[in-house]
C-alpha cells in the first residue's frame, strides 16, 4: 500500500557508512526518475549519481547535511536546465518521433512549444525546469521506500559550489536538490518519531 510506504520512510539524518546500496535497488530508483512525468515530456534536468567520497564531501552541504551526505551510499544531484532552447526542444521532439513515429500534430505541438518557451525570460524558464526536477524527486523517494532504501531530500547546500564541482554551468545546468540514499545508522534522532503533518481539514479545501 502506498500509505504504508509513506509511513515507513522519513528524512534520514544518520546513515550507516558501512552499507552500500545494491545496484538493482539503485536502478529501480533511477528508473522511477526516468519514467516520472514532466511538463510536455521535456524532462528538463539531469541527475548526477555521486558515489565518490571526495566529491560527496565537496558538494557544499550545510550543517548536519554534511555528515549525512558523506555517510550515505549515494547522493543524487538533480540539476535542471538553465533555460529552454530551440535545440533542447528539438531533441525532445526527435525522441518522441523515434518512439511514436512522425506526426503532424506533434510537429505543430512542438513548434508551438518553441514559440512559447524560447523567447521567454530565461529566469522563468529555469524556474519551470526546476519544478519538473522536483516531480521526479517525489517519484524517487517513493521508489526508494518501495526498495526499503532510506532517502533524504536536501536543499541545505551551496548550489554554486555543487555546480562548480560537477561542472554544471558548462552544460547549461543548475543544481536544485540533492537526494541521499543508503541505510539508516545508529544515533538517528528522527528514526521512529511520529510524523507531524497538517490535518486533512487544515490542508484541503474542497471546491464543489
Amino acid at each position: 500500500m502506498l500509505k504504508d510506504l509513506m509511513t515507513w520512510r522519513y528524512a534520514t539524518k544518520a546513515y550507516d557508512p558501512a552499507r552500500t546500496l545494491p545496484e538493482d535497488k539503485l536502478e529501480a530508483i533511477l528508473e522511477a526518475i526516468r519514467l516520472a512525468p514532466t511538463s510536455s515530456g521535456t524532462q528538463p534536468f539531469e541527475v548526477f549519481v555521486v558515489t565518490n567520497p571526495e566529491i560527496k564531501k565537496s558538494l557544499g552541504m550545510m550543517g548536519m547535511n554534511q555528515a549525512a551526505t558523506e555517510n550515505a551510499s549515494h547522493a543524487l544531484v538533480f540539476a535542471s536546465w538553465d533555460t529552454y532552447t530551440e535545440e533542447r526542444i528539438d531533441s525532445v521532439h526527435a525522441a518522441s518521433e523515434s518512439v511514436r513515429g512522425k506526426s503532424e500534430l506533434a510537429d505543430r505541438y512542438y513548434t508551438g512549444l518553441k514559440g512559447l518557451y524560447v523567447p521567454r525570460d530565461p529566469a522563468i524558464n529555469a524556474e519551470h525546469a526546476a519544478r519538473q526536477a522536483y516531480i521526479a524527486l517525489g517519484f524517487a523517494m517513493l521508489a526508494a521506500a518501495e526498495q526499503k532504501v532510506d532517502a533524504t531530500p536536501m536543499e541545505g547546500f551551496d548550489p554554486a559550489q555543487a555546480d562548480k564541482v560537477l561542472g554544471l554551468a558548462e552544460r547549461g545546468l543548475k543544481s536544485q536538490v540533492i537526494l541521499t540514499l543508503g541505510y539508516r545508522g545508529d544515533g538517528d534522532w528522527l528514526e521512529g518519531a511520529p510524523k507531524v503533518r497538517k490535518s486533512a481539514e487544515a490542508l484541503f479545501t474542497r471546491v464543489a
